[in-house]
């Protein structure tokens, strides 16, 4: 009796990524237009091509990232970090794999996926933000700047084509069919990590307490970020965090979207993610270091970026090897203490719209700061309705010119088959 014929699935795209914020503003915008230009699943039951999320080790990220990026009903089967490497020794318990497919590199470390290409035997394209450090491995580069490109050897740079910044699209993402109720609104992102939210949860709210009282008609909002919830902010917010007893504010209640300070302050939470639509039309933003700068100055929204090192805690938090260094315990102290002296002497450049520009766009505050002195700030810039439009004009000049999300899409969709990339 002959055997049946072993079913071969249909191209996968498979998009490798690593924090929420790499989820929110690259790999949300490339999943969405993908679906747009190409019959795959799960959005089109009658194709046999496929989108994938896999998602890889990363001190930066929160182990959550799968649970977030599931109810986008964007892709048909996702791969959490933590089964990473499984997936690279046994691929088949995560299959059936195609013959053929394309991986993306959209965070995390770029040797990730050159380990899973390779693997899967899968075509390889490279998002490269600031460097494409292993081109010999792609079969495409896709870089946001010219630079990129005029870093690589000679030999690859044909294979590179600049596409430009993908969050220079996000203002095209950003609902806002549903204006928020009329008033000055202010955006507290305290951060998505525990490390972060033990600080940023109790001193936004004594800054929001403090700034209600200079500026009566103010406004807050804040976004929950898709890696925690309501109780897990309430919980930094609440006595369990030794932290918060060091800041004069608490939660008196919490319900139906609405958090309600003992001091009367009332802060809208958004749960709907992204949140770009009611964060685009805040007048100004009190947020932490991370990608939510990146996405506040893609936005355009004014920032004051606060960084308060008097809590070790918040070390824990920072990006790359200093971070690393700072969960040490016998490393942790002496870490901190020198790297927040290295950033106040040298003006360490920490908000991602400052790196881009290599200059001071957005205020940044480091170090013993406290709620009253941000919140008086806050009051300043808010006061000189000039300077606020200049910080946006200024955001808005590094944003470059939308399209980044459409010419990656089709840098993926020349690397399929041809009969997928015709139908």
């Amino acid at each position: 009796m002959a055997r049946p014929a072993v079913h071969d699935p249909g191209p996968a795209v498979v998009l490798v990524s690593n924090g929420p914020g790499e989820l929110t503003t690259w790999v949300r915008p490339l999943a969405e237009r993908l679906h747009a230009i190409v019959p795959l699943r799960p959005r089109r039951a009658d194709t046999a091509a496929s989108l994938q999320l896999v998602l890889v080790p990363c001190p930066n990220a929160t182990g959550q990232e799968h649970v977030a990026a599931a109810p986008w009903g964007l892709f048909e089967r996702i791969t959490p970090a933590i089964r990473f490497w499984d997936l690279l020794l046994r691929p088949q318990r995560y299959g059936p794999w195609p013959r053929r497919g394309v991986v993306v590199f959209l965070g995390g470390d770029q040797f990730w996926t050159v380990l899973l290409s390779a693997r899967l035997g899968y075509r390889h394209l490279t998002y490269a933000e600031w460097v494409a450090r292993w081109p010999g491995w792609n079969d495409r580069v896709a870089a946001m700047s010219e630079a990129v490109r005029q870093q690589l050897p000679s030999r690859y740079q044909p294979r590179c084509r600049v596409v430009g910044d993908l969050m220079a699209d996000l203002s095209a993402f950003a609902r806002t069919a549903d204006p928020l109720p009329k008033g000055e609104w202010i955006g507290l992102l305290p951060g998505s990590k525990p490390a972060k939210l033990s600080v940023g949860m109790p001193f936004l709210l004594e800054t929001a307490d403090r700034l209600a009282r200079l500026r009566p008609n103010s406004r807050f909002l804040l976004p929950i970020a898709p890696t925690t919830s309501e109780a897990e902010l309430l919980l930094f917010a609440g006595e369990s965090n030794p932290i918060a007893a060091s800041y004069g504010s608490s939660v008196m209640e919490c319900s139906d979207g609405l958090l309600v300070t003992k001091a009367g302050t009332r802060i809208r939470l958004l749960k709907e993610h992204p949140a770009h639509g009611p964060l685009s039309q805040c007048a100004l933003a009190l947020t932490t270091v991370g990608a939510n700068t990146a996405e506040l100055g893609a936005l355009g929204v004014p920032m004051i970026v606060i960084v308060p090192t008097q809590h070790l805690a918040v070390m824990q938090a920072w990006d790359g090897a200093i971070g690393l260094l700072a969960r040490l315990p016998l490393l942790r102290r002496l870490i901190g203490g020198l790297l927040s002296l290295w950033r106040l002497r040298n003006n360490g450049l920490m908000a991602w719209p400052n790196i881009s520009a290599g200059r001071v766009v957005v205020p940044e505050r480091v170090g013993a700061i406290t709620p009253q002195q941000i919140a008086e700030e806050a009051s300043d810039w808010l006061d000189a309705p000039e300077r606020l439009q200049g910080q946006r004009d200024d955001l808005q000049a590094l944003r470059g010119q939308p399209g980044a999300v459409a010419a990656l899409a089709e840098e993926v969709r020349q690397l399929l088959p041809r009969q997928l990339e015709s139908a």
